[in-house]
This record gives C-alpha cells, structure tokens and sequence, in this order.
C-alpha cells in the first residue's frame, strides 16, 4: 500500500455535577453540548469544515471521527483537533446553563469506561489492500493488538473481589472475541464489518476497536504508526514473521492488563509462552 488512509474516531463521556451531586442525565447534557452544533447544522450529526465528522453516538456519546489522512502526523492534529471543537461546545453549553440558571459544571472523558462499568470506544482504522488474505492478517494482528498496550494503554482502576488495582488498558476488560462484527455487545479485538468507503473491489478497511482513547499525542502516533509497520511487514511478500498466536487472546489481553511489570508470560497456540516484552 504505497498511501495508507488512516482515520480515528473517539467517543466522549459526558457528565454534570454540582458538589459531587449529578444535576443533570446524559442525555440532557448531550443536548446542551449539541445545541449550537443544532443550531448551525440543523442536526446533531454533521461534518465539519475541516473534514471531520461530530454526532451524537448511542447512549449520548458526542463521537468525533477525524478526516481521512495520508499521514500519522496530521491523523494525530486532527485527534487532537477534536479535542479543542468539543472542549469550545463545553464552555458554550456551560455558558447556556447559567443563564437558565442552572448550577453545575460539565465535563467531558476521553476515556473508555465509566463508573458503572459501560465501556464506549476508540476505533481506528486502515487502508488495506482486498487481495491480502484477511485471514492471514488477523493471525499476526491479533497477538500485536493484545501486547500493543503496554505502550498505547490509558491505564484505568479496576474494582475486583480483592479491592481496587491499576490496569495497563481500559478496553482490556471489555473484549470478549478475536474477530467478529459486532462492536458492542460481543466486542472484539478486529471488527469484519465489511465498509471500505473507497472501491470496494480493490480496498477493504481494518476495523480495529481494542485501543484505547490517548491524551498524549506521542502515544496516539505511537499506537498507530506501529500498527501501520506491521502491516507493511505483511503486505511485503518478503517478510518473515514468527508465529506468535496465543492459545487463548480474551485472557491474554487482560492477564497483560492486569500486570504493570509487562513482564507476565502468556501461552502461545504452540505451547511456548511469552511476555509482552
């Protein structure tokens, strides 16, 4: 693939709380954060000047899905862009509430999970070419988007039966498949869902929704230009890659999680273990 397009989309969590109180639903505020995008776009579901994509996602979401890029450097800007557009929505929604008299602060979460344990995504995506074999591809993806998050992960508490303990990805908990098409009940690792939004007989775009949502720009760089190496490493007829498949890639990627040493030995299919490292 001589120019890869790359594209990222992040779904926001919303809150409004006064003294720790909760003033207002999800959906109330998702309203107020959406009523200047309404006023302007006539909907909550529009694209905007520089390309990007802003709506309201399923459970009140505000999702932003940057342009298509050429280029990591611009894909991350343009992540980062997203950050900014949202934060300017806050202060005017904010803005709104005070003067209807309304006390409490928003705040918006790039993150993954929340206190009741839903989780919302940050999925990426990759120009590939249809005559790879998809199959192949998933083999040798699935073991690098597991270990991936030693260097990509937000990090996150976990409550368990033993009491709270720090985890390396907040998404880590919540896959349950290597592949399907499903992205929210039965998540996976790699999403089939056959949408290229280009030539359909020459393109096929990699769904990836295990990452997690970055703050820092070096990390987001980082998570998608190691996957874009890889997958030049397949797409090159010369390359040879050592079989790395896990025997069980769901307890994988959390027993990875769950160790901030990156040091836990998982089992491979072929009976060898290996760390992260």
């Amino acid at each position: 693939m001589e120019r890869r397009i790359f594209g990222l989309e992040n779904e926001y969590g919303v809150t409004c709380t006064l003294r720790g109180q909760r003033r207002l639903s999800p959906d109330e505020v998702a309203r107020y954060l959406f009523r200047r995008v309404v006023s302007w776009g006539r909907s909550s579901n529009v694209f905007l000047e520089n390309g990007a994509r802003l709506y309201l996602d399923v459970g009140s979401h505000p999702e932003y899905a940057t342009p298509e890029c050429d280029s990591i450097s611009d894909l991350v800007a343009h992540d980062k862009a997203g950050e900014r557009i949202l934060e300017h929505l806050l202060l005017s929604a904010e803005q709104r509430l005070r003067e209807e008299g309304i006390r409490g602060v928003i705040y918006l979460f790039k993150n993954n999970t929340d206190s009741a344990g839903n989780s919302y995504g940050c999925h990426e995506n990759y120009l590939t070419s249809r005559r790879d074999d998809f199959g192949h591809y998933a083999e040798v993806l699935i073991p690098f988007f597991v270990t991936r998050q030693i260097y990509a992960g937000a990090g996150k508490v976990l409550q368990t039966a033993r009491g709270a303990m720090f985890c390396i990805s907040q998404r880590a908990e919540h896959i349950w498949e290597g592949v399907s098409s499903a992205t929210t009940r039965s998540r996976p690792i790699i999403n089939t869902r056959d949408e290229p939004h280009a030539d359909a007989e020459r393109f096929r775009r990699l769904h990836v929704i295990v990452g997690d949502s970055n703050m820092s720009e070096y990390a987001s760089f980082l998570k998608v230009g190691a996957t874009s190496i890889l997958l030049r490493m397949l797409e090159d007829p010369a390359a040879v890659l050592r079989d790395m498949t896990l025997e069980n890639p769901i307890r994988a990627i959390r027993e990875i999680s769950h160790d901030t040493t990156c040091r836990r030995r998982v089992r491979l299919a072929n009976g060898r273990e290996a760390s992260a490292l």
